[in-house]
This record gives structure tokens, sequence and C-alpha cells, in this order.
């Protein structure tokens, strides 16, 4: 008969950590969050790490571009998705390892030959009031002028007026060569008292724009995660079905580590591309493998060379494989059994690899209870989807802002790759739902809000690292009583009267 484990599986609402000794020196500002993110060998350093322990899913609805750049700035890494073409992937790719601090591609631009009518539209797309006119009304024409809200007055103006009649023309600007620094830059823009700055190739076509709103902004990001070359470090999704296309021009854009994205990691597809990247590329390339939930499968992806493995199966918000398949665990007792192994591991061979764990997050403190049961770092979806850096579409439903929010594993997001089963090239059945998500905001102060919220109870248990978070917490399985109690009880809430 088939083997039945003795206890059930648990996820996360089931436990709390029970507060620890804390001293004087043990205050939130004083807390560090850096985590590995690939393996490494005892006593030597990883080859990335980050500076707070959150990494993006490879969702269509998640890891975009812009929440890419927005991520890295805090200390995190995104991995884009790659359930789309190849070309198209490594492209995003490119566009956040070519974003430099502080230079930014317009992306609000226009013709000369356009009217005031095309301006207003744009600003109500792109939000931005800077518009760059170009020759030919790319980020990188020959710039002609600028057009700023002080250019025009909608209420004396008629709305076919031509944008070559009121914008700034480029010999009435300030701009600069596309060498510039961006110390030089904020020195121009102050010293001229300007708000934005054009940098210029020598051929005088658009490269960046340096604005002054963003030098505080700059100042604020201690944690961003830079490469060598100081571009923002991004990850990307492959699939064990392409992976002879697809990494080649994912590494060739300069991704700074891969991700298997997939159902189930226990399987012989994996290894096949693990074993192809490695063949190829040696330990040069980093990669993740996964999910697993137990720790046999951790050794089997350990074996295959993972650099990195996920933990987790159907505890996603968006998730219904537990409901379709009946295979799965509870995301706490995964990650509690996987961390013991990966323990186990290192001190049997001297490398270290971390472990991610995916799902099962759904308040803030269940992050710090997956770091305190051994995860290195967790990875989100449901999180980052709410936020103004996702892809998709903020809509107005019932009088509440939302966002939109589906699965890899659903109908709208085709992504029958990630299946290790084999066979046509499509869906057999859904394993993820299409569904909304309420507005929360910027990703910067949401993820400020939620990694304050780690550090305090950090200090809680007295630590002030996650390696210590995970010597000295200690944490308790509570009762379904005491979930209750811990929520409001027994009195009226003012917000629920009429």
């Amino acid at each position: 008969m088939a083997y039945i484990y003795k206890e059930p599986s648990h996820t996360f609402g089931e436990y709390l950590l029970v507060p620890g000794y804390s001293s004087a020196e043990c205050v939130p500002d004083k807390v560090t969050l850096r985590t590995p993110l690939v393996k490494f060998n005892k006593g030597e350093e990883p080859a990335i790490s980050m500076n707070i322990p959150m990494v993006s899913a490879i969702m269509q609805s998640v890891s975009g571009e812009k929440l890419a750049i927005a991520l890295a700035k805090e200390g995190g890494v995104s991995f884009i998705y790659g359930s789309q073409s190849v070309e198209d992937e490594a492209a995003m790719v490119a566009r956040v390892k070519a974003y430099k601090k502080g230079f930014v591609t317009s992306n609000s631009n226009i013709r000369p030959d356009a009217t005031l009518a095309d301006i207003l539209a744009l600003k109500a797309k792109t939000g931005h009031s800077t518009v760059a006119v170009t020759d030919d009304g790319t980020a990188n024409g020959r710039l002609l002028g600028i057009v700023a809200s002080r250019d025009y007055r909608i209420s004396r103006m008629e709305l076919d007026t031509p944008v070559s009649s009121f914008m700034t023309p480029l010999d009435k600007l300030v701009v600069a060569s596309d060498e510039t620094t961006l110390k030089e830059a904020n020195d121009i823009i102050w010293d001229n008292k300007i708000n934005s700055l054009p940098l210029l190739d020598k051929q005088g076509h658009l490269k960046y724009l340096v604005f002054r709103k963003d030098y505080d902004s700059h100042k604020e990001n201690v944690n961003e995660l830079l490469d060598h070359n100081k571009s923002y470090v991004v990850g990307a999704g492959i699939n064990t079905r392409d992976y002879e296309q697809r990494v080649p021009a994912l590494v060739e854009a300069g991704a700074d580590l891969l991700c298997i994205d997939s159902s189930e990691g226990f399987s012989e597809w994996q290894k096949r591309t693990i074993g192809w990247i490695r063949a190829k590329y040696g330990d040069t390339v980093k990669v993740g493998a996964g999910n697993v939930v137990s720790r046999e499968g951790f050794r089997f992806l350990a074996e295959c060379g993972a650099d990195f493995i996920k933990i987790g199966i159907g505890g996603g918000s968006i998730c219904i494989t537990r409901e379709q398949k009946g295979i799965g665990r509870g995301q706490a007792t995964s990650l509690i059994e996987v961390a013991a192994a990966r323990d186990e591991y290192f001190e049997e061979t001297g490398v270290y690899i971390p472990i991610c764990s995916d799902g099962g997050i759904v308040h803030d403190y269940h992050i710090t209870l997956a770091l305190a049961m051994g995860a290195d770092f967790v990875m989100l979806g449901r999180y980052f989807s709410r936020f103004d850096e996702s892809p998709t579409n903020k809509l107005l439903l019932n009088g509440n802002y939302v966002k939109e929010y589906w699965g890899e594993g659903s109908n709208r997001a085709r992504n029958w790759q990630r299946y290790d089963m084999g066979g046509d090239g499509k869906l057999s059945f859904e394993e993820g739902v299409d569904s909304y998500v309420p507005y929360a905001g910027s990703l910067k102060d949401n993820v400020n809000s939620t990694l304050s919220k780690v550090r305090s109870t950090m200090c809680n248990c007295g630590a002030l690292s996650l390696p210590e978070l995970r010597e000295k917490a200690h944490i308790t399985l509570v009762s379904s009583t005491s979930i209750v109690e811990g929520g409001s009880h027994d009195v009226i809430l003012k917000e629920t009267q009429e």
C-alpha cells in the first residue's frame, strides 16, 4: 500500500513565533536581511546575494521589466516570466540590464506634427507630464524639443494645435552628452534650475532623460541590488522544453540567473535541463530548480546541480493543483522538512544550497515564519501583483480599484511548457485561476512596510540576522481557537456600523 505520513501537513497560519530575550542592542535599524541567492562552499561567499529576502514569481501578471527594476532598487530580484517568446523575454531582460540608475529611457514620445489632443492622450496613458518631441516619435529619435505641462493651457488652446507650435524647442533647452555621469547631470540640473536634462548622442538622438525629482529617490535606495557593471540584477524563467534556444538568448541578454518554472520539480526533465546548462556553461550560469515538497525532492535537485531550490506545490493563492490533481503538501511542513535536508546536505558536502519558500504567504508575518523555519528567501506572486509596477491593468470594480492576477496554470496564461508531462503543446486542464487582487499602490511603500514588520518581529526573537533568526526562533503550533483569539473578537468594529 501507499506510504502514509503519520502527521498532517501544516501551513503558516497554524504557527506563531514565541518571543525571546531582546537586548537593548536588538533594534530594527540594526537588523540585516542580507541572504544568499545561489549555492556556495563553506567558508566562501555566494556569487549572488540579496539585500532583502524577497523575489517575485515567474508569472505574466507579476514579473515584467518595471517590477524587476523597482524590486532591484529595494534589494530583491525579479524573475522575468518565461511564458512568452524567447525573443520577447530576452528583450525584456536586456531592457532591465540597460536601465542605468538615474538615466531614464523616455516612454512618452511624440512627433512634432502631433496635436495637443495627442499630448493629453499620451499623458493619460503614461501619467508623465514631460514628453520628448523627436523627429520620428520614438524614444531614440533626433530630439527636436520638449513639452512640459507649463508649455500649454487647455482652457486657452485648441485641441488641434500642433505640438511644434508650443513645445520648448531644442535651441532653448539645456542638454548634455550621453557620456555625462549621473553626478555631472545632477549638477547641471541644479545649476540651471531645470526639472529635466536630455542626454543626446553625437548625432543629436535622445538617449536618456535625467529628472530632478529622481535625485532624492536615488539617495533613498540604499539597498539597491547591482551587478559589477552597476546594472540592476535580474533573473529569468525557463522551462524544460525549449531551454536549448531560450537559455543562450537570456544569457546573451545579460540575465544574472535563471530559474526553471515548473509545477513539480522532482523529475527527469529538470535533471536534463540542468545537465545541459552545466555541460554548456559549467557553473558560470546560475540556475534554480523546483518545486519540491520533500527531503527526497531536495536531494534529487541538489545532486542535479541546482543553485537554489524552490519549495511548495499548490499553496499559491491562484493555484488549484491540489483541487485538480490531489497533490501537494502544507507549505510550513514542506519547508521545515526541506530546510532540515538542506542543513544535512551542507554538513555532508560543505555546499550550502539556498531554499526559496514559494506560496502560502497570506499575511506579512508569514514571511517571518518562513524565514525562521529555514527559508533563505520567499517567492511572492499575489503580493507583488497588487502594485503599480506589475504588468497588469488597474480596474475599478464595484467601487474599488483592483489589478488583474492569473496563474501560470490558467488557460489565460497558456503556459503548457511548465508542466513536465510531454505530449501536445497545450493544457489538458487548468491548474490556476483568473482573478483580481486589491490594488495596493507602489512597490516601495509596501515592501518597506512589510520588511519593517519582519525586522521588528526578528528583534522580538532576539535576532539581528536571518541565520540568527533560524538559530534563536521558537515556533509553536496553535489551535483553531487560538487562531480566532489572535484577531479582533468580541467587539463591534466601527467601520462595520451603518
